[in-house]
């Protein structure tokens, strides 16, 4: 079976968790064995997150005042380098007979998405009230709530080619396990001449996993995250999980932006535009939702 695994940003770093490389490293390490179980036998690209790396790695490039900082493209590059190795090395580690490996990967955008006058995806890490208030006097960011506390959020434009589309599919047939479109792929356009050029964003990496499942025929779309299911009425007392579900009636309800919100588009989306399911769960569980027996299943 071939499988397009989206895999949470927190496989690498925990809510709330310090950026540092040593905690990414370890909780990819604990991730490693649940993943390479569920690759076992399938054909596998796996597109991760970047918004707490690209988020800190912009922080770091304005900390230094002798040159201006590196545009977001540049940024998502950067970080799919870093998480990319990580990822394949602790895949490795973890299935030493299986060959991985980590792609830089563009993704094309419409430069007149109007998600470029709406930001919406959270960079980097949690802000209290005041922090917040003193960044945007700063730098003039803008800023959305996130649980209790609140993050920096950017434009988020839809993905609508992925460039390195064919070696990834060349890659994916050969059995070699291919970590692609990080952080939903580089932001980039096409202009008039053909060129490509990259674009300040940050792409969503679900609906950039959607699209390549599509694209490559993929038999499902796997959502991983660091929660069970969707649920409806998430963090009140009657909040339930949902089983399996059409992608008609799961769109009936309303997630957050910047949550679920995507997560459940972009299932809905592979499920209607394929016919196969997606499925959303736990990164723990990765073997049980891929199989169906664990996790939120959506079909058509």
């Amino acid at each position: 079976m071939r499988i397009v695994i989206a895999l949470g940003g927190n496989a690498l770093l925990k809510r709330c968790e310090p950026l540092s490389a040593e905690n990414q490293r370890r909780n990819m390490r604990a991730a490693a064995d649940a993943l390479a179980r569920a690759c076992e036998g399938h054909e596998v690209a796996i597109v991760h997150g970047n918004g707490p790396q690209v988020g800190l790695l912009a922080l770091e490039a304005d900390a230094y005042k002798a040159l201006p900082p590196y545009p977001l493209d540049v940024l998502g590059a950067e970080s799919q380098g870093m998480i990319g190795y990580v990822i394949a090395q602790e895949l490795r580690n973890a299935s030493p007979g299986r060959p991985v490996g980590a792609l830089i990967t563009q993704t094309i955008v419409d430069p007149g998405d109007p998600a470029f006058s709406r930001p919406s995806k959270p960079i980097g890490p949690v802000y209290n009230r005041d922090e917040v208030e003193a960044l945007k006097a700063l730098h003039g960011w803008t800023f959305a709530r996130d649980g209790k506390a609140m993050r920096r959020v950017v434009p988020s434009p839809k993905p609508m080619e992925i460039v390195e589309l064919p070696l990834i599919e060349d890659l994916v047939a050969r059995g070699v396990t291919v970590v692609c479109a990080g952080g939903g792929g580089i932001p980039v356009y096409r202009k008039s001449d053909g060129q490509l050029a990259g674009v300040e964003a940050v792409i969503d990496k679900d609906l950039a996993a959607s699209l390549l499942a599509e694209r490559i025929a993929a038999d499902r779309l796997v959502i991983l995250t660091d929660v069970d299911a969707v649920y409806l009425d998430w963090g009140k007392a009657q909040q339930t999980a949902i089983g399996k579900i059409t992608s008609a009636e799961l769109r009936r309800h309303l997630f957050a932006d910047g949550s679920m919100a995507p997560k459940v588009t972009a299932a809905c989306d592979f499920a209607e535009r394929t016919g196969r399911p997606a499925a959303i769960g736990s990164l723990v569980q990765a073997r049980e939702v891929l199989s169906g027996q664990a996790g939120t299943i959506v079909h058509d």
